[in-house]
């Protein structure tokens, strides 16, 4: 870098240099030592690669969030429809106008709290954070800011919602009280834990009768009141083995169908809708089967742990579901594997007690008294 310090004709001093495309940068002060000082802290961001131009910076929030937002193709429709919702309601509010240069660390931490302060759950204000911290993680690989300025902000702690898992029981009578086709959807959701775009993407061709599975190679989500078909959710498209209870009534439903067809629709013939399928059918559905409040995502909530009772391992419930590792699976049904610890805890007691008793038996002539696995009492 080329610079230098001069005076002005009117008493100030400028600082000026050139960056590596040979444009001029200057900046005036009233001293010459802050000149100094300016241009050396100049001189040491570019040796470290720290280096901005401060006219790139100069942007606002409201200016840089949709390049932000173009970007983002590789995630699912709704989830860019949710990115931009919170863009437009959320962070464009506060920090529109200011230019990128001018973000700061403190108020950062001043937006979090007023957040919290309006009631947003934990959740929301940390979703909102995230989406607002990778907008300028971009701006600092496009070399328009030096340091992201909400990094190691503290965030209010989200605790985990609780979980409610039905019985076999209470899945039957939830679907009685459905009633039918639709006691068929809740059985496919408590026992292959579908998620709903997942099940409502479902089509004929996807169920194979002779392996008794259904293959979840798309999901429906809807954006704007627009139904729009995508991969399923982390991309993982999978093959879901169909329980006995299931089969009974699948062979009826796909009979003489063209392979196209959804294999659940709405009464008019299209794509199955939450939302709808709540309002008719489930919520007062949930209700008269003493489950008020129940939520169609709880249903698959219901067939992990009904998996987990079944003997299912930690990978064959994340292949089940869907997740993008057995690591993520725990994260969320960690409580459901607490049974299976304890067995594993057991075993190890009994195997640890045989091994004891062939070591006496074998080297001392000795035995373990029956009843007495810690070995307390010996016995000749």
């Amino acid at each position: 870098m080329s610079g230098s310090v001069a005076r002005r004709p009117d008493g100030r001093w400028r600082a000026r240099y050139r960056d590596a495309a040979h444009r001029e940068h200057a900046k005036h002060f009233r001293r010459k030592v802050d000149a100094e000082r300016w241009l050396a802290g100049v001189s040491v961001a570019q040796a470290r690669g720290e280096w901005v131009d401060p006219r790139a910076s100069r942007i606002t929030v409201e200016q840089w969030a949709p390049h932000w937002l173009e970007g983002q193709v590789h995630v699912r429709p709704g989830t860019r429809l949710g990115y931009a919702y919170i863009i437009k309601n959320r962070v464009v509010p506060t920090w529109g106008r200011v230019q990128l240069r001018h973000i700061e660390h403190g108020d950062v931490v001043t937006w979090v709290a007023r957040m919290s302060q309006t009631g947003l759950s934990p959740s929301t204000i940390r979703h909102t954070f995230r989406v607002f911290s990778l907008m300028l993680d971009l701006a600092v690989k496009d070399n328009r800011l030096a340091r992201n300025a909400p990094k190691g902000v503290r965030l209010p702690r989200a605790e985990p919602a609780e979980k409610r898992f039905l019985s076999h029981r209470q899945v039957h009578d939830l679907a009685r009280e459905c009633g039918e086709p639709y006691d068929l959807v809740i059985l496919v959701l408590a026992y292959t834990g579908l998620r709903w775009g997942e099940m409502s993407g479902l089509r004929v061709g996807d169920v194979d009768l002779g392996r008794r599975r259904i293959a979840v190679n798309r999901a429906v989500t809807e954006v704007s009141g627009r139904i729009v078909v995508a991969t399923p959710k982390n991309y993982q498209r999978r093959s879901v083995p169909l329980p006995e209870v299931v089969m009974d009534r699948m062979h009826d439903l796909v009979a003489g169908r063209d392979r196209e067809e959804p294999l659940f629709a709405s009464p008019q013939g299209g794509v199955l809708r939450n939302g709808n399928f709540r309002r008719n059918v489930f919520d007062a559905a949930a209700s008269r089967a003493g489950l008020a409040g129940l939520t169609p995502h709880e249903l698959r909530h219901t067939a992990a742990s009904l998996a987990v009772a079944a003997g299912a391992s930690v990978k064959t419930v994340q292949r089940m579901l869907g997740h993008s590792s057995a690591a993520m699976t725990l994260d969320v049904y960690s409580g459901l594997f607490d049974d299976e610890l304890s067995d594993v805890a057991e075993r190890l007691s009994r195997a640890a007690a045989t091994a004891t008793a062939d070591f006496l038996r074998t080297n001392w002539g000795l035995s373990l008294v029956e009843g007495d696995p810690d070995g307390s009492a010996l016995g000749a």
